[in-house]
């Protein structure tokens, strides 16, 4: 999984009032570059300018300052970022490298408080860490999405379906009228030729002919118009039949619905918040009794611990006392507290209970997690159906507004078919007056002639919209393949919008255990055999009920003299294994989450309980992973690297 390097230019810093920094220039070259010297040398604080200026807030403002700030120049572009107190607070602007650095902060920035490093000595959810860079919400946002869209494309699919079906039908209607047209203008044309041949005695006077025309031509008009009228009205019918459906099926939705409570929801954000801070709280504690616990311990072991060496490895004054104590066959023991004489048994009990409380804290932070996650789902919830009903409501409306105009579309269509009527009644007594029994089969021919035009015009009419239907339903179908393939897609994305987290949870087991297996094996730790995590299910509590969830269980195998392999606990890491193996989780971090194609920079610091050998072994690791590794030693361990490691000395 080893990145190739992606630049070979030089990045340029100048840096204002950070940290302990007054003014610095420094230029850093790709690879690795090692800033070397005592303590108290501006190592850190120059560090926290490269996470300024990538756009963490993990910096401070020199003390005696206002203002600060950090310039980057790096492939040709400036970025800039400014610290300015105010009241107390600092506040940070310009133009940083990244946008958002959460991610970096995780898996890039290693100093000492980097939680990744730490998460392994705490105890920490390792899932959680790993996976908090991961927008579950929004996952879940566009599975709703992508699952909505699919629904209306398979609905559409349907409805091609249903449409399909109905073609064979609407082709058999046009056959039919087709047929019946023709039949009935050879029938008209066998009437007019049988007017034309008929001779009359009809000696009408040419008024009087024109005026029974246009009496037989008003009456046909009228006949026809009745025809289209009752057309519509049964057209709006049908669509109002259609609406009061969709109205019923809104309404029962509706129903099914329960009105969502702002108030719950800002019940659940305060409860949320509530319980983070508690977590906070956890965190600390859990640290605190961590460094209480470790510190027992190696007083109890006999080894010096750390507080009381100075930094050339000799004890400070009175330790070889306490160790000559520590190693006696006595069981009494001076108390590094208080320097009074108690029993080692008392001190282990003490320690026996620290780790219980130690424990309690770590459970009581694992269920308020577990609270916190089942909070937002019922958010989650809680929003989906809020949305859901106001668009059902939405709808609704629209439906019983179209409602409303049809039905009074209907209504002025029947007032405009009973005045239609009324002409009709009133043109035939008209034409029947005019009528004379000599005239009578020509008359009757006219009449049949009048009606085969009108039933001529109707079914034309018909056949025109039959026309009109098959084209539109044929132009629907031409859709049905690009809908298919937009449906597969659709698909596509679901399965690996669903397969995301458990994809990224597994690459992280993967890169966490490859690289473990490979660092130890570098470092050459004697009896630690492996160690490695575990991805197991456990139950949680989700409000009322139990849900399954996902956790990583990290194992520690260790071996004997003999070879006898046994599993050890994680509480009995040394420092140096702890932060070997909080580096390389952090390490697996920043590959799954491939942060090292937003920032080019990693940065190591505060690895001094690691010896000198065995840092610079996991350096040149390290160097294959990142653009520009920067790495604050002491002068003692930076003498172990390579030399050909560009050193900076001055900040």
């Amino acid at each position: 999984m080893t990145q190739p390097r992606q630049t070979e230019s030089a990045a340029t810093f100048d840096i204002t009032n950070v940290g302990g920094i007054d003014h610095s220039s420094q230029t850093v070259h790709a690879g690795v570059t090692v800033l070397t010297g005592k303590n108290a040398t501006n190592r850190t604080s120059f560090l926290q300018a490269v996470m300024a200026v990538c756009g963490s807030d993990q910096a401070t403002l020199k003390a005696d300052a206002e203002a600060g700030e950090v310039s980057l120049t790096l492939d040709g572009t400036e970025y800039t970022r400014t610290l300015t107190r105010s009241g107390g607070t600092v506040s940070f602007g310009g133009e940083p490298y990244l946008d958002d650095s959460l991610i970096a902060d995780a898996f890039a920035f290693l100093l000492e408080d980097n939680e990744a490093r730490r998460a392994v000595a705490r105890g920490d959810d390792l899932r959680e860490i790993i996976m908090r860079p991961v927008d579950t919400d929004e996952i879940e946002r566009d599975i709703e999405r992508l699952q909505s869209e699919r629904d209306d494309v398979d609905a559409r699919l349907d409805r091609l379906d249903s449409l399909a079906d109905e073609l064979p039908e609407l082709r058999a209607d046009r056959q039919r009228l087709e047929a019946e047209i023709d039949e009935k203008e050879a029938e008209l044309a066998s009437t007019e030729s049988e007017m034309a041949a008929l001779d009359t005695s009809f000696q009408e006077t040419r008024e009087e002919k024109e005026a029974y025309e246009a009496k037989l031509d008003a009456l046909s008009q009228a006949r026809q118009e009745r025809e289209r009228l009752t057309r519509r009205i049964e057209s709006e019918r049908d669509s109002l039949e259609s609406l009061e459906t969709d109205r019923e099926e809104l309404t029962a939705e509706l129903d099914e619905y329960e009105r969502v409570s702002d108030g719950r929801l800002t019940e659940i954000d305060e409860e949320i918040q509530r319980l983070r801070g508690r977590m906070q709280q956890i965190d600390s504690t859990v640290g605190d009794l961590q460094s209480v616990i470790q510190f027992n311990e190696e007083f109890v072991d006999g080894e010096p611990p750390a507080a009381l060496r100075s930094l050339d490895g000799t004890e400070q004054s009175g330790g070889g006392e306490l160790t000559d104590q520590l190693v006696d066959d006595s069981t009494d023991v001076t108390c590094w507290t208080c320097g009074s004489t108690v029993e080692l048994s008392q001190v282990e009990a003490t320690l026996d209970r620290l780790r219980q409380v130690r424990n309690e804290q770590m459970d009581e932070r694992q269920t308020i997690q577990g609270r916190v996650d089942a909070l937002q789902d019922e958010r989650s919830t809680l929003e989906t159906e809020r949305r859901q009903r106001e668009r059902a409501e939405r709808k609704l409306a629209e439906v019983e507004a179209e409602i409303d105009d049809r039905e009074s579309t209907v209504e002025d269509l029947i007032e405009q078919r009973t005045e239609t009527d009324d002409e009709i009644e009133r043109l035939e007594a008209e034409v029947d007056e005019l009528e004379d029994v000599k005239q009578s089969d020509v008359l009757d021919l006219q009449k049949v002639t009048s009606r085969l035009e009108v039933e001529i015009e109707r079914r034309s009419d018909d056949l025109a919209d039959v026309e009109d239907r098959i084209a539109e339903l044929e132009s629907e179908l031409d859709e049905r393949e690009a809908l298919e393939r937009r449906r597969e897609q659709l698909s596509t994305e679901l399965a690996a919008l669903r397969t995301r987290i458990e994809d990224l949870q597994t690459d992280a087991i993967e890169a966490f255990n490859s690289h473990m297996e490979a660092v130890l094996e570098r470092l050459g730790y004697e009896n630690l055999e492996r160690i490695w995590i575990e991805r197991t299910e456990t139950q949680v509590r989700e409000g009322r009920r139990k849900v399954t969830a996902d956790q990583f269980d990290l194992h520690v195998v260790r071996s004997t003299d003999s070879g006898t392999v046994y599993e050890d606990t994680v509480d009995h890491l040394s420092e140096s294994e702890r932060e070997i193996t909080g580096l390389v989780f952090a390490l697996a971090g920043y590959l799954v989450h491939e942060v090292y194609d937003r920032v080019p920079f990693m940065l190591l610091d505060s690895i001094e309980a690691v010896d000198a050998d065995r840092i610079a072994r996991l350096v040149d690791y390290l160097a294959e992973y990142s653009d520009y590794l920067v790495v604050a030693l002491l002068e003692e361990d930076a003498q172990a690297l390579d030399d050909d490691y560009p050193r900076v000395e001055s900040i």
